[in-house]
């Protein structure tokens, strides 16, 4: 068994992976680390360039695209280390970025994940969409970071730079601990993208676990790499996994009243969808829930399980407040204003 694997998820990321493969190879390869890139049934010649021009890059073939989530599930089945790096494959790595992540593991035996801080490859001060310096979910099952609400992504002047726990580290670089992935039973293949990381989270915080950000490691995402954020399919994956990931996480106390409020918030998304002329997004909210209400049965069952891991039902860093009425009504723009 290796200490770390680094592990690039690929669907017909070729561009990307001549972009990015080489540096992450160079700054992260040593003797207790091992690279990975995991071809999600690419047909661009992704696993050929890099067998052909990258010979320290381990290679793991799958037949299909079985998306993020099945094709992670499927790749670290086959990978015995002590930690997993999941790291997109139009994401940037820097020099020394792997240290800072694996020793705050090694000395918090408790964390179940950490990030490092993403910043965007493409304006390069500022915090990037997928992550920044660590998630948060409010109340109703919004996600945001520090660094990013909605649309508005932060410029970074070291306001984050603090090591601190988060509720949810970022699919785009995480640092997983091989235990805490598999008694936890790994990503939901349902979700086959977006939000999967998310739903695993909460699964480590209700199992005990920790998660946290380290700012020391810092990467660049360039972001859209499978999917553009305007994306129709990326719209309708996105509020479907919320609907699953609340249904299959949330406390029976809190369950009815927030699973209906998002509904109606959700009617809300549609409409304003609408009014921006963006009618294709609008028809995938409402696909999302059509196909959220198709898979009650599956998510009952998944939600016994949920229970059944469960030891901490007082889950720190689910955020007891409405991130929709703080950053639409009350004009709270930032993290940092947000008082959390």
């Amino acid at each position: 068994m290796i200490k770390t694997a680094v592990v690039v998820l690929n669907w017909n990321g070729l561009a990307w992976l001549q972009k990015f493969l080489a540096s992450a190879v160079r700054f992260s390869a040593g003797p207790d680390t091992a690279v990975f890139m995991v071809d999600n049934g690419s047909t661009d010649s992704s696993a050929e360039w890099v067998s052909k021009n990258l010979s320290d890059v381990a290679i793991i073939r799958l037949e299909s695209n079985y998306g993020f989530a099945g094709g992670y599930n499927r790749a670290l089945n086959q990978i015995a280390a002590e930690y997993y790096v999941l790291l997109n494959s139009d994401a940037e790595v820097t020099e020394g970025w792997l240290e800072p992540l694996i020793k705050y593991m090694d000395e918090n035996p408790d964390v179940a994940s950490c990030q490092p801080k993403i910043k965007s490859f493409q304006e390069r001060d500022h915090f990037e969409y997928a992550g920044a310096a660590g998630g948060y979910i409010d109340k109703f099952g919004y996600t945001f970071c520090r660094g990013r609400i909605f649309e508005n992504v932060e410029k970074d002047t070291g306001q984050y730079d603090n090591l601190t726990d988060i509720f949810w580290s970022s699919g785009a670089c995480m640092m997983i601990r091989s235990d805490a992935w598999k008694k936890c039973g790994g990503f939901d293949d349902d979700f086959f993208a977006h939000m999967e990381e998310v739903d695993l989270c909460w699964r480590f915080h209700l199992a005990g676990y920790r998660v946290s950000c380290v700012p020391r490691s810092v990467i660049y995402h360039a972001g859209g790499g499978s999917l553009p954020y305007d994306s129709k399919l990326k719209t309708y994956l996105n509020f479907r996994n919320n609907l699953f990931l609340l249904y299959k996480n949330l406390p029976d106390n809190k369950f009815h009243k927030t699973i209906f409020i998002r509904k109606l918030l959700d009617g809300v998304a549609a409409v304003m969808f609408i009014t921006k002329g963006r009618t294709g997004n609008a028809g995938a909210v409402v696909k999302a829930h059509l196909d959220y209400y198709k898979n009650i049965k599956t998510l009952k069952a998944k939600r016994e399980v949920v229970k059944k891991l469960t030891i901490n039902k007082t889950v720190s860093h689910l955020v007891n407040k409405c991130i929709v009425f703080r950053f639409y009504i009350k004009g709270e723009k930032t993290f940092s204003s947000i008082n959390i």
